[in-house]
């Protein structure tokens, strides 16, 4: 019996990691045989290592010309990517475990994913102010992920929708990301609020909070909110 296909998705901090566990050890609870995959697999595919330096900003070329350091300037701004290109470093990361995948499903299991093709519409189609221009980025989307590389189509697609004043806090306050290095690394945690009491009453600052392009753009992290709105009230 073929398996099925289930992908949590929604904006950064809006929970998709503790859900897509807690998924998995209901369906587990329940007897089903279960794999949970995280995309961008930081660390385990050449596409996902590409996207780590995009979103560290490395990327983001703003003036062509070196700055006094040698070094070329650049700009945080997640919009200043062409949408096309960086879609690509996705799904290249996805297309690098398809083949996982499709044996996880003939072998009848239930595959449960942070994060999948709805994930690129929302982050690189809210690069896209035309609309008819964004019709045309999601047909080429859906040729490059499900014919092209051919990744299968999820079953279901769960949605998860929150304020965005949460979704900061959430961001603040997690665990450092795998795609910084551990000295950019934010080191803030769940219990941020006593170390950040503690460092205050020894006189010292705060610690540095660091975000990727994405999460330090709240004007783009309102507009992908959007796009996964528009996208949850059009597609199946």
């Amino acid at each position: 019996m073929k398996g099925k296909l289930i992908v949590v998705t929604g904006i950064d901090g809006s929970g998709k990691t503790v859900q897509t566990n807690l998924l998995c050890k209901r369906l587990k609870d329940e007897g089903k045989e279960v794999e949970l995959i995280d995309f961008p697999q930081y660390g385990n595919t050449f596409f996902a290592d590409m996207i780590a330096r995009y979103l560290r900003g490395e990327f983001n070329i703003k003036n062509p010309k070196s700055n006094d350091t040698g070094q070329l300037s650049v700009s945080p701004n997640p919009q200043t990517i062409n949408p096309y290109l960086t879609s690509l470093l996705y799904a290249g990361d996805r297309w690098e475990c398809k083949d996982k995948i499709i044996a996880w499903l003939a072998d009848g299991k239930i595959i449960v994913s942070n994060r999948y093709v709805c994930c690129n519409k929302a982050y690189q189609g809210a690069k896209i102010n035309n609309n008819a221009e964004k019709e045309k980025f999601f047909d080429w989307l859906n040729t490059l992920e499900h014919e092209v590389y051919g990744l299968p189509v999820p079953d279901t697609t769960i949605f998860l929708h929150n304020d965005l004043d949460i979704a900061l806090d959430l961001i603040r306050k997690r665990t450092p990301r795998e795609y910084f290095k551990p000295e950019e690394s934010d080191k803030s945690t769940p219990d941020e609020a006593e170390i950040v009491k503690k460092i205050k009453e020894k006189g010292k600052k705060e610690p540095k909070v660091v975000k990727d392009i994405h999460e330090e753009n709240i004007d783009y992290l309102k507009t992908v909110q959007q796009m996964y709105l528009d996208l949850a009230s059009r597609e199946k």
